[in-house]
């Protein structure tokens, strides 16, 4: 299968920019792959695509089943990995307005998500778009604490127990969470409901190809088999220590050059509306990765070209501390072609006989060309083609990088010790005990 291609020649680095950090490179190399790094104690998404649990994946693949037979509805409670993964490769991989599709025209059930914000409208709209459908629950939680997912749960579960009754809602609630211990496994073991397990050695941000991923992801009717082969062929190929050989590493190099030279904002750009949503995962990833002790760029996104329309001007003569990393797919299975209108009052009709796709390839490498006329620099990281095995290439792609990344910059990449704070005064002002 095809590789992911890494494209740096408008990072605006000189040549011995690039081969001063090599070194720093392999030493963040070996304290990953040999386990000696901070952190290492949730490494374990390094070589997952690899040992994963085959027969839990089997078991994955049959409640999928299931939930497609017999839902119409299937909520997803979690918040930060619990769900940005899943709802990436969903958005990714699905029809862009799935949820609104007849049932007939869907690969499974309508996926909606909750738990992730403290909202008792959206929570409230959520229930009553549901009220009239089969109704299935996926949550994901690692302690069953945490407050956002833990009220939607509540309230979903027994909305659920109230309209089916509490053997059927058993039924129809999936707990992915620790394996031993947590307030989730202790109501799932009492419960009896069917379980999956977050792996003790993988972080949420890590998550997305573990069983916090994959059900909802294959409830959507997305094959998971590729999507984990490709991951798997891009934990081979970012293995390789050569940085002149492996463009995952090249991508943690020159970021981190970037970073030298004082940058401060890192923007991921994506001219494709589908796949929108990876930003906000990779968000999480960078930012919870590395913002700490003060170091750390810090991630955003634009939409293009949506977003050229609201955020150009600022791109194109604003301070010049940022650089963009754009996100591509090469060819796509849908398209439209222009047609010509008699009186071209539009002023399109020099576009007859183009497709959408050809316009949109022109308008990244027009906006490419002006942002770096404008001393912006731009990465470029293309996929061949949006299908399971190329985005679970670029997951993996981007996990990697980013360990290497942290380690370079001399932070712990696998904790996130800031995230309690706003927890404790939220707790202290709710009046915890």
């Amino acid at each position: 299968m095809s590789k992911l291609k890494f494209d740096y020649s408008n990072a605006m680095i000189k040549e011995h920019e690039y081969e001063f950090l090599k070194p720093q490179i392999l030493t963040a190399h070996k304290l990953l792959h040999e386990g000696t790094g901070a952190g290492n104690d949730y490494i374990g998404w390094l070589d997952y695509p690899k040992t994963y649990d085959k027969n839990e994946f089997s078991r994955i693949k049959a409640s999928a089943k299931n939930i497609k037979q017999k839902a119409d509805v299937l909520v997803v409670i979690g918040i930060g990995g619990s769900y940005l993964g899943a709802k990436t490769v969903i958005d990714a991989l699905s029809h862009s307005f799935y949820n609104e599709l007849p049932k007939e025209k869907r690969k499974g059930p309508k996926i909606y998500f909750a738990g992730h914000q403290i909202s008792g409208t959206y929570l409230n709209d959520l229930l009553e778009m549901i009220e009239d459908q089969s109704v299935y629950l996926n949550v994901i939680s690692k302690s069953g604490t945490t407050t956002e997912p833990a009220i939607a749960f509540r309230v979903l579960k027994n909305a659920l127990i109230k309209k089916y009754g509490h053997d059927e809602a058993v039924k129809r609630i999936y707990a992915t969470t620790d394996e031993k211990s947590g307030a989730l496994r202790a109501l799932a073991t009492e419960e009896g409901y069917e379980t999956f397990i977050i792996p003790a050695n993988v972080g949420g941000r890590y998550s997305v190809l573990t069983p916090v991923g994959l059900l909802p992801i294959a409830a959507a009717g997305i094959d998971i088999d590729a999507l984990m082969a490709g991951a798997e062929d891009g934990m081979l190929e970012y293995s390789v220590e050569n940085i002149d050989e492996n463009p995952c590493y090249q991508y943690a190099l020159i970021r981190n050059v970037q970073y030298n030279k004082g940058k401060a904002i890192e923007v991921l750009v994506n001219y494709e509306p589908s796949m929108a949503f990876l930003a906000e995962w990779w968000m999480q990833l960078y930012g919870e990765s590395e913002g700490k002790d003060g170091k750390g760029l810090f991630p955003t996104k634009m939409n293009n070209t949506t977003d050229l329309h609201s955020m150009g001007q600022m791109i194109q003569d604003g301070p010049r501390h940022i650089f963009e990393t754009v996100v591509r797919v090469e060819s796509f299975e849908k398209d439209i072609v222009i047609e010509s209108e008699k009186v071209d009052l539009d002023g399109l009709n020099y576009l007859v006989g183009k497709n959408m796709s050809y316009v949109n390839y022109n308008a990244f490498k027009g906006t490419l060309e002006a942002h770096v006329d404008g001393r912006v620099p731009n990465l470029v990281i293309s996929m061949e083609k949006k299908d399971a095995y190329h985005l679970g290439k670029l997951l993996y792609f981007f996990m990697k990088a980013c360990g290497i990344s942290g380690y370079m910059i001399g932070v712990n990449p696998f904790d996130q010790p800031g995230v309690e704070a706003y927890k404790k005064n939220m707790f202290r002002l709710l009046g915890k005990k």
